[in-house]
């Protein structure tokens, strides 16, 4: 039968090997690890220098993050046509669809105030704008927004 002693000495075995097994590092890659060159000592003399391995990382063109306003602007144009044809119901469920897409884009609240307005619901206009005030980014953008307020 085991003694407490010897379990100790046991656990503690177990535990240094599962350790060093966490100890050993390589870099990231694979690559060798770079060396180290020292300067000549004696004016005209040559330091031999390791071969370096060739580069086999390469550089690729990342494409440009698209953003959200490429998602919602189709949506903005139909609801633009919905509403000049007087349509407010399709276009309100455009902006609806546009601001699920974005929600924090002040120029989908404004579009969405303003087909409020067109339908007549001005307590609706009002307070999308009111909402849509948060997310304004540009003066103009703000500018009609807060026009909505008076």
């Amino acid at each position: 039968m085991l003694n407490f002693a010897c379990l100790r000495r046991i656990a503690t075995a177990a535990l240094i090997l599962s350790l060093a097994g966490c100890s050993i590092y390589s870099a990231p890659g694979g690559q060798p690890a770079p060396v180290e060159t020292r300067e000549p000592s004696v004016p005209g003399e040559s330091v031999p220098q390791a071969p370096r391995p060739p580069s086999t990382v390469e550089t690729v063109p990342q494409a440009a993050e698209p953003r959200a306003s490429d998602a919602y602007g189709p949506l903005l144009a139909k609801a633009d046509q919905a509403l000049a044809g007087g349509d407010y119901e399709s276009a309100l469920a455009l902006l609806e669809r546009a601001q699920r897409i974005d929600p924090n884009s002040g120029e989908v609240y404004l579009a969405l105030a303003e087909a409020y307005a067109a339908k007549g619901d001005l307590r609706q206009a009002r307070a999308t704008a009111e909402r849509g005030m948060l997310y304004c980014h540009s003066n103009s953008e703000c500018a009609k927004l807060r026009a909505f307020l008076k």
